[in-house]
């Protein structure tokens, strides 16, 4: 496993407490964060709203992938065994729409899939964690050099932390 980066980790009681210091930190000027939660909450979502998952992409790759092979397929087996059936011409997209379709839904469920195990294994090489974050508290860790260290320390602290701990990297 790879070494987590240098950082601070603070651990948070109150979802009011951990949103304050999404706030302060952004208004400081730190974007790079990882929060933790033991449930999904809104108000956490709001407070990292420019953060947006890539796995998203995977899935619209994955489907247009998926949509081009349907469509590639099928006109290359229909003009490769060419048979006119009930009069329609060789080529006719209308009868293959529904593999074109079926095939879209794979490969995006597929490249979904693939994309959500990529990103959760960068995500657990990223930083720390604690047990207590999947359990009753909320953490945040800040991944940042030693001379600014103290700076977010105490930032995190002002905002209502209940432990704040110096991770070395």
């Amino acid at each position: 496993m790879k070494a987590s980066p240098g950082g601070i980790l603070a651990a948070y009681r109150h979802i009011d407490s951990a949103t304050e210091a999404i706030g302060a930190l952004k208004k400081s000027g730190y974007d790079d964060f990882t929060v933790y939660s033991p449930t999904p909450n809104e108000e956490l979502l709001e407070a990292v709203a420019h953060r947006v998952s890539p796995v998203r992409l995977w899935t619209l790759f994955g489907g247009l992938t998926g949509l081009v092979t349907g469509f590639a397929m099928t006109m290359w087996m229909s003009y490769d065994y060419a048979i006119v059936v009930g009069g329609k011409p060789i080529g006719s997209v209308i009868p293959y729409i529904i593999i074109m379709f079926e095939l879209t839904i794979l490969f995006g469920a597929l490249s979904t899939l693939v994309g959500l195990a990529f990103h959760a294994w960068r995500t657990n090489q990223r930083g720390p964690f604690d047990g207590r974050f999947s359990d009753d508290h909320i953490g945040i860790f800040v991944p940042c050099p030693v001379e600014r260290r103290p700076a977010v320390e105490q930032l995190l602290t002002a905002a209502g932390a209940t432990e704040v701990k110096v991770e070395i990297g």
